[in-house]
Protein backbone atom coordinates (compact mmCIF):
# COMPACT_ATOMS: atom_id res chain seq x y z
CA UNK A 1 0.00 0.00 0.00
CA UNK A 2 1.33 3.02 -0.89
CA UNK A 3 1.55 5.32 2.08
CA UNK A 4 2.34 9.81 1.06
CA UNK A 5 2.35 12.20 4.16
CA UNK A 6 1.28 15.48 3.60
CA UNK A 7 1.56 18.74 6.12
CA UNK A 8 1.76 16.19 8.42
CA UNK A 9 -0.64 13.81 7.45
CA UNK A 10 -0.50 9.98 6.03
CA UNK A 11 -2.75 9.60 3.06
CA UNK A 12 -3.22 6.20 2.29
CA UNK A 13 -3.27 4.76 -1.38
CA UNK A 14 -6.94 4.07 -1.43
CA UNK A 15 -7.35 7.40 -0.98
CA UNK A 16 -8.26 7.64 2.45
CA UNK A 17 -6.75 10.04 5.02
CA UNK A 18 -4.65 8.79 8.38
CA UNK A 19 -4.91 10.71 11.02
CA UNK A 20 -1.77 11.87 12.52
CA UNK A 21 -0.15 10.02 15.56
CA UNK A 22 -1.16 13.01 18.29
CA UNK A 23 -4.97 12.57 17.15
CA UNK A 24 -4.89 9.36 18.92
CA UNK A 25 -2.96 9.90 22.15
CA UNK A 26 -5.43 10.62 25.09
CA UNK A 27 -5.28 13.97 26.80
CA UNK A 28 -4.80 14.48 30.57
CA UNK A 29 -4.36 17.83 32.21
CA UNK A 30 -4.14 18.67 36.08
CA UNK A 31 -6.56 21.13 37.68
CA UNK A 32 -4.43 21.65 41.07
CA UNK A 33 -3.81 24.74 42.83
CA UNK A 34 -0.63 26.11 42.12
CA UNK A 35 0.02 26.63 38.36
CA UNK A 36 3.18 24.78 37.20
CA UNK A 37 3.31 22.67 41.11
CA UNK A 38 1.78 19.61 42.57
CA UNK A 39 0.33 20.77 45.57
CA UNK A 40 -1.39 19.09 49.11
CA UNK A 41 -4.51 19.28 47.65
CA UNK A 42 -4.23 18.45 43.78
CA UNK A 43 -6.31 16.03 42.57
CA UNK A 44 -8.80 16.61 39.90
CA UNK A 45 -8.05 15.16 36.19
CA UNK A 46 -9.57 16.32 32.54
CA UNK A 47 -9.01 13.60 30.12
CA UNK A 48 -9.84 14.01 26.74
CA UNK A 49 -10.55 10.92 24.34
CA UNK A 50 -9.36 10.88 20.67
CA UNK A 51 -13.11 10.52 19.81
CA UNK A 52 -13.66 13.48 21.77
CA UNK A 53 -15.54 12.47 25.06
CA UNK A 54 -14.18 14.79 27.92
CA UNK A 55 -13.79 12.95 31.88
CA UNK A 56 -13.27 14.97 34.68
CA UNK A 57 -12.02 12.57 37.42
CA UNK A 58 -12.78 13.73 41.36
CA UNK A 59 -13.13 17.55 41.41
CA UNK A 60 -11.82 17.95 44.76
CA UNK A 61 -10.87 20.78 46.21
CA UNK A 62 -9.15 22.67 43.67
CA UNK A 63 -11.28 23.85 41.15
CA UNK A 64 -12.59 27.63 41.32
CA UNK A 65 -16.05 27.06 40.95
CA UNK A 66 -17.88 24.60 37.93
CA UNK A 67 -17.04 27.98 36.07
CA UNK A 68 -13.64 27.68 36.14
CA UNK A 69 -12.20 28.04 32.97
CA UNK A 70 -9.66 25.12 32.73
CA UNK A 71 -12.44 22.50 32.15
CA UNK A 72 -14.50 23.38 29.35
CA UNK A 73 -17.15 21.15 28.03
CA UNK A 74 -17.05 17.83 30.64
CA UNK A 75 -19.15 14.78 29.17
CA UNK A 76 -18.61 13.04 32.18
CA UNK A 77 -18.09 13.37 36.17
CA UNK A 78 -16.30 10.38 37.77
CA UNK A 79 -16.21 10.19 41.61
CA UNK A 80 -13.91 7.07 43.48
CA UNK A 81 -15.98 8.49 46.94
CA UNK A 82 -17.60 10.48 49.19
CA UNK A 83 -14.56 12.26 51.53
CA UNK A 84 -14.71 16.00 51.08
CA UNK A 85 -11.21 15.92 49.18
CA UNK A 86 -12.86 14.49 46.64
CA UNK A 87 -16.67 15.13 45.98
CA UNK A 88 -15.53 18.60 46.70
CA UNK A 89 -16.79 20.46 50.29
CA UNK A 90 -14.67 22.89 49.34
CA UNK A 91 -13.37 24.91 46.52
CA UNK A 92 -10.21 27.24 45.58
CA UNK A 93 -10.87 30.77 46.45
CA UNK A 94 -8.59 31.77 43.38
CA UNK A 95 -5.88 30.32 41.45
CA UNK A 96 -2.43 30.44 42.85
CA UNK A 97 -3.67 31.85 46.67
CA UNK A 98 -2.16 30.88 49.86
CA UNK A 99 0.64 28.22 49.44
CA UNK A 100 1.21 24.79 48.28
CA UNK A 101 1.87 22.94 51.19
CA UNK A 102 -2.07 25.01 52.79
CA UNK A 103 -3.90 26.64 49.63
CA UNK A 104 -6.61 28.95 50.40
CA UNK A 105 -10.40 27.09 49.94
CA UNK A 106 -13.23 28.01 50.90
CA UNK A 107 -17.25 26.52 51.59
CA UNK A 108 -18.05 25.06 48.26
CA UNK A 109 -21.69 25.00 49.32
CA UNK A 110 -24.72 22.79 50.47
CA UNK A 111 -23.67 20.50 47.20
CA UNK A 112 -20.46 20.58 46.85
CA UNK A 113 -18.31 20.33 43.72
CA UNK A 114 -18.87 17.28 41.52
CA UNK A 115 -22.92 18.07 42.02
CA UNK A 116 -22.20 21.80 40.34
CA UNK A 117 -20.31 20.41 38.07
CA UNK A 118 -22.30 17.78 37.00
CA UNK A 119 -24.93 20.88 37.10
CA UNK A 120 -23.39 23.31 35.14
CA UNK A 121 -22.02 21.39 32.07
CA UNK A 122 -24.94 19.11 31.47
CA UNK A 123 -22.99 15.42 32.50
CA UNK A 124 -23.43 12.18 33.44
CA UNK A 125 -22.32 11.35 37.07
CA UNK A 126 -19.81 8.15 36.91
CA UNK A 127 -19.83 6.68 40.52
CA UNK A 128 -20.71 3.43 42.36
CA UNK A 129 -24.77 3.37 41.75
CA UNK A 130 -25.80 4.58 46.10
CA UNK A 131 -23.20 7.90 45.48
CA UNK A 132 -24.81 8.30 41.80
CA UNK A 133 -28.26 8.99 43.35
CA UNK A 134 -26.87 10.88 46.58
CA UNK A 135 -25.32 13.11 43.21
CA UNK A 136 -28.16 13.05 41.67
CA UNK A 137 -30.25 14.90 44.23
CA UNK A 138 -27.77 17.44 44.94
CA UNK A 139 -28.10 17.94 40.88
CA UNK A 140 -31.68 18.26 41.09
CA UNK A 141 -31.54 20.78 43.88
CA UNK A 142 -29.84 22.81 41.73
CA UNK A 143 -31.77 22.62 38.57
CA UNK A 144 -34.96 21.42 40.04
CA UNK A 145 -35.23 18.28 38.02
CA UNK A 146 -34.83 14.70 38.70
CA UNK A 147 -31.55 13.33 37.86
CA UNK A 148 -32.32 9.49 36.55
CA UNK A 149 -30.18 6.59 35.03
CA UNK A 150 -27.90 7.66 32.00
CA UNK A 151 -29.99 6.16 28.53
CA UNK A 152 -28.16 4.02 26.89
CA UNK A 153 -28.24 3.34 23.00
CA UNK A 154 -26.69 0.90 21.01
CA UNK A 155 -24.76 -0.56 24.61
CA UNK A 156 -23.25 3.08 25.60
CA UNK A 157 -24.41 6.64 26.59
CA UNK A 158 -24.40 8.90 24.15
CA UNK A 159 -22.40 12.25 24.92
CA UNK A 160 -23.26 14.97 25.36
CA UNK A 161 -26.26 14.03 27.10
CA UNK A 162 -29.27 15.40 26.63
CA UNK A 163 -29.60 16.55 30.83
CA UNK A 164 -27.65 15.29 33.67
CA UNK A 165 -27.89 11.50 34.89
CA UNK A 166 -25.66 9.22 36.33
CA UNK A 167 -24.52 5.73 35.99
CA UNK A 168 -26.23 2.92 37.60
CA UNK A 169 -23.68 0.32 37.75
CA UNK A 170 -22.88 -0.82 41.00
CA UNK A 171 -18.51 -2.65 42.18
CA UNK A 172 -17.26 -4.31 39.42
CA UNK A 173 -20.19 -3.28 36.72
CA UNK A 174 -19.19 -1.03 33.49
CA UNK A 175 -20.86 2.43 31.93
CA UNK A 176 -19.73 3.32 28.15
CA UNK A 177 -19.49 7.04 27.17
CA UNK A 178 -19.53 7.63 22.98
CA UNK A 179 -18.95 10.73 21.54
CA UNK A 180 -21.01 11.91 18.81
CA UNK A 181 -20.18 10.02 15.49
CA UNK A 182 -17.68 7.71 16.92
CA UNK A 183 -17.28 4.00 16.35
CA UNK A 184 -16.34 3.08 19.44
CA UNK A 185 -16.57 3.78 23.08
CA UNK A 186 -14.53 4.98 26.30
CA UNK A 187 -15.21 2.09 28.52
CA UNK A 188 -15.50 2.23 32.48
CA UNK A 189 -15.93 0.29 34.84
CA UNK A 190 -15.80 0.38 38.77
CA UNK A 191 -13.15 -1.86 40.19
CA UNK A 192 -12.41 -2.61 44.66
CA UNK A 193 -10.59 -0.24 46.89
CA UNK A 194 -9.58 -0.47 50.64
CA UNK A 195 -10.85 2.92 51.71
CA UNK A 196 -14.16 4.10 53.59
CA UNK A 197 -16.74 5.83 51.53
CA UNK A 198 -18.29 8.36 54.66
CA UNK A 199 -20.23 11.26 52.71
CA UNK A 200 -18.53 14.45 54.02
CA UNK A 201 -20.34 16.20 56.64
CA UNK A 202 -21.34 19.69 55.14
CA UNK A 203 -22.92 17.86 52.30
CA UNK A 204 -25.65 16.19 54.86
CA UNK A 205 -29.49 17.92 55.97
CA UNK A 206 -28.98 19.47 59.11
CA UNK A 207 -31.02 16.88 60.85
CA UNK A 208 -29.02 14.03 59.36
CA UNK A 209 -25.49 15.52 60.69
CA UNK A 210 -26.99 16.13 63.73
CA UNK A 211 -27.80 12.65 64.09
CA UNK A 212 -24.83 11.08 62.70
CA UNK A 213 -22.31 13.64 64.85
CA UNK A 214 -24.59 12.93 68.28
CA UNK A 215 -24.35 8.91 67.63
CA UNK A 216 -20.89 9.33 66.46
CA UNK A 217 -21.13 7.03 63.23
CA UNK A 218 -20.69 8.04 59.46
CA UNK A 219 -23.18 7.81 56.31
CA UNK A 220 -21.60 5.91 54.26
CA UNK A 221 -23.17 5.54 50.47
CA UNK A 222 -21.65 2.16 49.19
CA UNK A 223 -18.09 1.17 48.77
CA UNK A 224 -14.94 3.34 47.57
CA UNK A 225 -14.06 2.28 44.12
CA UNK A 226 -11.54 2.94 41.45
CA UNK A 227 -11.56 2.80 38.07
CA UNK A 228 -10.37 1.69 35.05
CA UNK A 229 -10.91 3.61 31.83
CA UNK A 230 -10.50 1.72 28.36
CA UNK A 231 -9.68 4.48 26.05
CA UNK A 232 -10.48 4.32 22.21
CA UNK A 233 -6.99 4.27 21.32
CA UNK A 234 -6.13 1.35 23.42
CA UNK A 235 -5.00 3.33 26.71
CA UNK A 236 -5.81 1.63 29.55
CA UNK A 237 -5.93 3.60 32.97
CA UNK A 238 -6.24 2.59 36.23
CA UNK A 239 -7.59 5.58 38.80
CA UNK A 240 -6.61 3.86 42.17
CA UNK A 241 -8.94 6.33 43.84
CA UNK A 242 -7.76 6.39 47.67
CA UNK A 243 -6.85 2.42 48.36
CA UNK A 244 -4.21 0.49 50.07
CA UNK A 245 -2.47 -2.44 48.63
CA UNK A 246 -5.18 -5.76 48.09
CA UNK A 247 -4.82 -8.92 46.03
CA UNK A 248 -7.39 -7.44 43.17
CA UNK A 249 -4.79 -4.87 41.93
CA UNK A 250 -3.12 -8.12 40.44
CA UNK A 251 -5.99 -10.40 40.04
CA UNK A 252 -8.67 -8.00 38.10
CA UNK A 253 -6.91 -4.68 37.57
CA UNK A 254 -3.63 -6.47 35.63
CA UNK A 255 -4.56 -9.82 35.18
CA UNK A 256 -7.97 -9.31 33.82
CA UNK A 257 -8.24 -5.86 32.51
CA UNK A 258 -4.19 -5.43 31.45
CA UNK A 259 -4.07 -2.28 32.52
CA UNK A 260 -0.78 -0.35 31.11
CA UNK A 261 -1.22 3.46 32.89
CA UNK A 262 -2.02 4.52 36.00
CA UNK A 263 -2.97 7.24 38.55
CA UNK A 264 -2.10 6.40 41.65
CA UNK A 265 -3.27 8.26 44.72
CA UNK A 266 -0.41 8.29 47.53
CA UNK A 267 -2.23 9.77 50.12
CA UNK A 268 -0.75 8.76 53.43
CA UNK A 269 -3.63 7.72 55.56
CA UNK A 270 -4.29 5.33 52.83
CA UNK A 271 -0.86 3.77 51.45
CA UNK A 272 2.72 4.57 52.21
CA UNK A 273 5.67 5.21 49.46
CA UNK A 274 6.64 1.11 50.02
CA UNK A 275 3.84 0.17 49.49
CA UNK A 276 2.85 2.23 46.60
CA UNK A 277 5.87 0.96 44.73
CA UNK A 278 5.17 -2.51 45.62
CA UNK A 279 1.31 -1.98 44.12
CA UNK A 280 3.28 -0.22 40.96
CA UNK A 281 6.16 -2.67 40.42
CA UNK A 282 4.74 -5.95 41.58
CA UNK A 283 0.97 -5.70 40.72
CA UNK A 284 -0.15 -3.14 39.17
CA UNK A 285 2.69 -3.36 36.01
CA UNK A 286 1.54 -0.43 34.21
CA UNK A 287 3.54 0.86 31.65
CA UNK A 288 3.74 3.99 33.17
CA UNK A 289 2.41 6.02 36.13
CA UNK A 290 1.33 9.24 36.95
CA UNK A 291 1.39 10.30 40.65
CA UNK A 292 -1.46 11.97 42.18
CA UNK A 293 -3.22 12.69 45.73
CA UNK A 294 0.01 13.25 47.57
CA UNK A 295 -1.45 14.98 50.13
CA UNK A 296 1.93 17.21 50.85
CA UNK A 297 3.70 20.05 48.27
CA UNK A 298 5.40 17.83 45.87
CA UNK A 299 7.28 20.56 44.09
CA UNK A 300 9.13 23.60 44.82
CA UNK A 301 9.24 25.96 41.11
CA UNK A 302 7.96 23.08 39.65
CA UNK A 303 11.05 20.76 40.87
CA UNK A 304 10.38 17.71 43.13
CA UNK A 305 11.13 18.47 46.54
CA UNK A 306 14.21 15.90 47.99
CA UNK A 307 12.25 14.59 51.70
CA UNK A 308 9.07 14.17 50.51
CA UNK A 309 7.29 11.07 50.30
CA UNK A 310 6.58 11.30 47.18
CA UNK A 311 10.55 11.42 46.27
CA UNK A 312 10.54 8.47 48.35
CA UNK A 313 8.10 6.26 45.99
CA UNK A 314 9.62 8.00 42.78
CA UNK A 315 13.03 6.35 43.84
CA UNK A 316 11.63 2.89 44.12
CA UNK A 317 9.36 2.63 41.08
CA UNK A 318 10.56 0.79 38.72
CA UNK A 319 8.31 2.24 35.82
CA UNK A 320 8.39 5.71 34.25
CA UNK A 321 7.10 7.92 36.69
CA UNK A 322 5.38 11.41 36.65
CA UNK A 323 4.08 14.27 38.19
CA UNK A 324 0.72 15.62 37.93
CA UNK A 325 1.85 19.19 37.40
CA UNK A 326 -1.02 21.53 37.87
CA UNK A 327 -1.44 22.89 34.30
CA UNK A 328 0.76 20.91 32.52
CA UNK A 329 -1.43 18.63 29.52
CA UNK A 330 0.45 15.08 29.24
CA UNK A 331 -0.59 12.53 26.21
CA UNK A 332 0.00 9.02 26.48
CA UNK A 333 -0.14 6.62 23.55
CA UNK A 334 -2.70 3.42 23.61
CA UNK A 335 0.15 1.54 25.00
CA UNK A 336 0.24 3.74 27.88
CA UNK A 337 3.79 5.87 26.53
CA UNK A 338 4.03 9.24 27.31
CA UNK A 339 4.70 10.99 24.15
CA UNK A 340 3.87 14.50 25.00
CA UNK A 341 4.24 17.06 27.84
CA UNK A 342 6.64 14.24 29.72
CA UNK A 343 8.95 16.77 32.31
Amino acid sequence: MRVAFMCGVATLGLGLTALPAAAQNVKMTFLGSHNGELCDRDRATLFVDPSGVRILYDAGHTLTGPDDPRLGDVHAVLLSHAHGDHIGDRKLKALDTGTCGEPETISAGANGMTAEVAAAKNAAIVAVVDLAVFLGKKVEAIRGKPVGPCPVSGGAVNVPVAAPCRSNSHLGGTIKLRAANAKEAVEITNVYASHANAVAPSLLSEQLRKTAEGEGVAVTLGPPIGFVVKFTNGLTVYLSGDTGLHTEMKNIVQDYHQVNMSIFNLGPNAIDPQAAAYAINELVRPQSVVVSHANEAVTEGGKLRPNTRTATFMKLVKRPAYLSISGRTMEFDGKGACVQGCQ
